[in-house]
């Protein structure tokens, strides 16, 4: 297994009531259906909206390796400019 650092933000901060959590995944779908599990419904749809950044990468590939000690941000859509 690969550890990787979750760190959430605005809506999905709101939605996991944690700021950051340290995860064992092999690929961002599999770290996705983690999340989804500890953290229920809510964020399960909010999930729905989210970007993820992998090392600082943009990217929305669920089937993506992560490699050990990646980190990787959970980005829900931000009103504004």
């Amino acid at each position: 297994m690969t550890t990787v650092t979750v760190r959430y933000f605005a809506g999905a901060r709101a939605a996991s009531g944690v700021d950051t959590e340290t995860r064992e995944a092999r690929s961002l779908d599999e770290l996705v259906g983690q999340i989804v599990e500890t953290h229920g419904e809510r964020m399960a749809r909010v999930l729905t909206a989210c970007s993820f950044l992998v090392d600082g990468t943009t990217t929305r590939d669920r089937a993506l390796e992560l490699s050990p000690g990646a980190v990787v941000d959970v980005l829900p859509p931000f009103a504004g400019g």
